[in-house]
């Protein structure tokens, strides 16, 4: 199955391109929230985060940081953005090659970020939650050979 994104990548698709910077691109969306939704992505395939160097996740945020920066300096653009990448079927992913969506906001875009199915969680869930994660991410980062022990 051959990946759109990847023949966009290499000029084999066609794409409306904002920026080019080497091992990342950023084009626009052809499913826009508003004006300007871009997706950045990676030049060489990775389905998901775990296939991504931290490199190239480093590259891809450096230019939404850029795009995101830009789109703000212009009221006319938008009021705000917001970043997003699905990871996975389950949280929504539809191409399966990573993408970070750079989106302008207006207040009254009608797009809506929220979860009001549930009351909060208590400090001690929040707790207990945080210290599963931790050893996780140690868990990831002692496979990789990072130095767990050292603070960042």
């Amino acid at each position: 199955m051959s990946c759109v994104f990847c023949g966009i990548a290499a000029g084999t698709e066609p794409a409306s391109v904002v920026r080019d910077a080497g091992e990342v691109l950023a084009f626009l969306t052809t499913a826009p929230v508003n004006p300007g939704h871009v997706l950045v992505v990676p030049r060489a395939h990775a389905t998901g985060l775990a296939d991504l160097p931290p490199e190239t996740g480093a590259a891809i945020w450096r230019l939404a940081h850029e795009l995101a920066v830009a789109l703000r300096a212009d009221p006319g653009w938008s009021e705000g953005v917001n970043l997003h990448l699905s990871d996975g079927a389950a949280a929504g992913q539809h191409v399966f090659h990573v993408h970070l969506h750079v989106i302008p906001r207006r207040a009254d875009d009608g797009l809506r970020i929220t979860d009001e199915r549930h009351e909060p969680p208590s400090r001690a869930e929040l707790d207990d939650v945080a210290a599963r994660l931790r050893q996780l991410a140690e868990r990831g980062m002692s496979q990789r050979g990072d130095d767990v022990s050292a603070p960042k």
